[in-house]
């Protein structure tokens, strides 16, 4: 034997080596098949009782492990699995988008997810449950079949190797995990109480109800057409875009990416592609000319950014003039607008406005001075819930580096045995 070879056999005390490394005493190596499998058996919701649990993928949040809201069986027609209280389950459909929930009562699911029983024998549903939200379940989930419609593989899955501590540190792990969960959620439920605080806050600010100390002036009605000019983007395909050259926005970004206003384009394109598109201004506002539903029409951002940008096919441009572009683009997605955007709309699949129906909408603009304040309010909210977010997304990022030192044994919770003299 080689002193290298020598070296790679050490193991720290309490640990041994295994095929997958060096686990602690008393832990095994094990496979996802041995510990759980799919409950699916199919049944009809005609086949329960009406008022029973139904789960649709929709119905769980993303990486967060809760219900959004519930259906029950009578609203549903389609096969369903049935999960009973302590099954984990996991959306096998786009699996990347971390749709896991652990059963707190019996109910049936779309055939899109699985219910996990666990082998009792072997594994608590606790640990099983942490097991499905680390990065390895879920990369391995995405090794799928379907180019459309991804779904995960059990052939697949069934060989994921897993760590296996005794139940007790199963149970200890999970808490620590779950201790972390409660803290995510309580941001979760922060951000939430802030946005509906900003959402109440704009209601009243925006439609004068409320006015901020200092401010009495008579608001003025205007159309859009009476306070810019409008233009139409052109060009910029999806190929178009490359990770370097000039910033631009395309109309679906405006649906995904951006709110209210943009100061960072997420997307660029090279100089010739620049050439055939609409250079955009500070301050000018950036309205979706397509879109899916008459509700969603005319989405709507101001861009603020510094660098020269250019917008592409589908956004409609308007030029403010002797207004505040923050205070714009907070205004033209409040309720009020949305439902003239919705009005001047055509098409049924796909929704169209043009520039000549947005010039009609109307809307009521404070002076400018008041335009800034009820803006500078606004965005502060919006600073504020930007920062609990990312204070969410960091602390959700400690939580995978725990599970990846928890659920493998590097980090223990439990002292392990003493080495014998």
């Amino acid at each position: 034997m080689t002193e290298g070879q020598a070296v790679a056999e050490e193991v720290p005390p309490g640990y041994k080596r295994t095929e997958a490394g060096a686990v602690p005493e008393g832990w095994e190596i094990g496979r996802l098949g041995d510990i759980a499998s799919i409950r699916n058996q199919k049944i009809l919701p005609s086949n329960v009782d009406p008022d029973t649990l139904c789960v649709e993928l929709e119905h769980i949040g993303q990486g967060n492990g809760q219900l959004l809201e519930v259906s029950i069986a009578q609203n549903s027609t389609s096969s369903k699995y049935c999960f009973f209280t302590g099954d984990v389950l996991f959306g096998r459909l786009r699996s990347y988008l971390r749709k896991f929930w652990h059963a707190d009562r019996d109910g049936i699911c779309t055939t899109e997810i699985w219910p996990l029983m666990v082998n009792t024998s072997l594994v608590d549903s606790v640990f099983l449950y942490a097991i499905v939200q680390s990065n390895q379940f879920v990369e391995t989930a995405s090794i799928s079949y379907g180019t459309h419609m991804p779904r995960a593989d059990w052939n697949v899955m069934k060989n994921l190797e897993v760590h296996l501590p005794p139940l007790p540190e199963q149970r200890a792990i999970a808490g620590a995990l779950s201790d972390a969960d409660g803290l995510i959620g309580a941001l979760d439920a922060l951000i939430e109480k802030k946005r509906a605080i900003k959402r109440a806050a704009m209601q009243q600010l925006l439609t004068g109800k409320t006015r901020l100390p200092g401010f009495e002036g008579e608001w003025k009605v205007k159309r859009l057409g009476e306070i810019g000019h409008f233009a139409k983007g052109r060009g910029i395909k999806r190929d178009d875009v490359t990770d370097e050259g000039s910033p631009c926005i395309r109309y679906g970004e405006l649906y995904t990416r951006y709110h209210n206003y943009i100061t960072t384009p997420v997307s660029r394109i090279p100089p010739a592609v620049a050439q055939t598109a609409l250079p955009i201004q500070t301050g000018d506002l950036l309205f979706a000319g397509s879109g899916e539903t008459a509700e969603d029409i005319g989405r709507c951002v101001a861009y603020l950014g510094d660098e020269q940008a250019y917008a592409g096919g589908d956004i409609v441009v308007l030029a403010p003039s002797g207004q505040n572009s923050i205070y714009l683009g907070y205004l033209m997605d409040h309720p009020l607008v949305t439902a003239q955007k919705a009005r001047l709309s055509q098409g049924d699949v796909i929704v169209h406005i043009s520039a000549t129906n947005l010039a009609q909408v109307e809307i009521n603009l404070p002076p400018i001075d008041e335009q800034r304040a009820i803006a500078a309010v606004l965005s502060d909210m919006d600073a504020g819930i930007a920062a609990l977010k990312r204070r969410r997304d960091k602390t959700n990022q400690i939580k995978q580096g725990m599970m990846q030192e928890l659920l493998t044994g590097r980090t223990r919770l439990i002292d392990p045995p003493e080495a014998p003299a």
